[in-house]
């Protein structure tokens, strides 16, 4: 389940928290696959109206794999962060560890809730 919460909004500011835990159990051969693949993910997506031509933005997101002891090592990191302008219709500028290129193109296409887009992650 995936959810969501707007936790601030005003004068041209927002701040988006949002959540989704998975509960996942592989049924195959390979050992490194078989068994529970349980994550949850938390992340929070900003914005701000710097100007009438100038946005900032930014997304930062983690992942916490809940299959494994806390003594195992390390089961939580970054998944996604990224900050950048946009410049009204000139389009946006960004840094980011994200997805890859090729996600913008092929995200569109991505329906499946389990193994779908694995081409470009």
């Amino acid at each position: 389940a995936a959810n969501a919460a707007e936790i601030y909004i005003k004068n041209g500011n927002k701040l988006d928290l949002y959540c989704k835990v998975d509960g996942l159990r592989y049924f195959s051969d390979d050992a490194d696959s078989d068994g529970d693949q349980t994550y949850a993910r938390l992340g929070f997506k900003g914005e701000t109206q710097i100007n009438d031509m100038l946005t900032g933005y930014g997304q930062w997101e983690y992942n916490i794999q809940a299959n494994g002891t806390e003594g195992e090592g390390a089961n939580s990191w970054t998944r996604l962060a990224f900050a950048g302008l946009g410049f009204g219709e000139n389009g946006p500028f960004d840094y980011r560890s994200n997805y890859g290129v090729v996600y913008d193109v092929a995200a569109g296409h991505d329906m499946l809730p389990e193994f779908g887009g694995d081409s470009y992650t």
